[in-house]
């Protein structure tokens, strides 16, 4: 076999996994971990069980890439267009990671809770997907990815107030009953804003970012209503 034979055999390779590890996301959404077999698995997919065998190893694999593969394309979308000015890149990242689990709300459920049974390995792949996000939030808002200990623990609790904020908000069966994801997006940056003003008073080497015209613009009054800036 050539080097272009090989590329294109290494493609499809790539192509049928990720074509696994997309049905296995649907499945484990809609049927718990022990409900399924590895023999449903294959049927499901179309393919013989011994293919999701290869590619995974065991069912237990299988579910930790699909895992693998939520985490990655979570911290992709709320950590992207770093060209952006800081305040920007915040709105989008908090906007990106809210798209995110409207989409994919049993994904991210499993991201967020440590999956089947607190399980150690997925509790890592949230702790690191964590250790991630709370960095780009550090790069948007200070332009560096670390941070004082105290700058961190307060980074850390907005965090995890996103976390179950967004939980609660997917929860919600019925969208009509739910506030949109910009209302959402909205409530979350002005908490964040707020813990920067904190940080900043209580660590001076981290100045909170100027806030973006579209934050100012639509500023509440003492009524709660949008005053615009003149």
């Amino acid at each position: 076999m050539n080097k272009s034979q090989q590329r294109g055999a290494t493609g499809r390779s790539q192509a049928r996994r990720a074509e696994l590890i997309a049905i296995g996301r649907k499945l484990f959404a809609e049927t718990s971990y022990d409900a399924l077999s590895m023999d449903d698995i294959a049927q499901h997919a179309g393919v013989a069980k011994g293919l999701v065998y290869y590619y995974f190893t065991s069912k237990r694999g299988y579910y930790l890439a699909i895992v693998e593969d939520s985490v990655a394309q979570l911290v992709a979308r709320a950590t992207g267009e770093p060209e952006l000015s800081g305040a920007e890149r915040l709105r989008r990242t908090v906007d990106g990671y809210l798209h995110y689990a409207e989409h994919h709300r049993a994904a991210y459920r499993t991201i967020v809770t440590g999956g089947v049974g607190s399980d150690a390995e997925v509790l890592a792949i949230r702790d690191a997907v964590r250790e991630e996000l709370l960095a780009a939030i550090a790069e948007g808002a200070y332009g560096r990815r670390t941070v004082p200990p105290l700058a961190r623990l307060a980074l850390a609790g907005w965090l995890s107030g996103v976390e179950g904020t967004t939980l609660d908000w997917t929860a919600t069966p019925d969208a009509g009953d739910r506030p949109d994801r910009a209302a959402v997006a909205g409530l979350l940056v002005r908490q964040l804003r707020a813990t920067l003003t904190v940080i900043e008073e209580l660590v001076p080497e981290c100045p909170a970012p100027p806030v973006a015209p579209e934050e100012a613009s639509s500023a509440p009054d003492d009524h709660g209503d949008p005053v615009p800036v003149t």
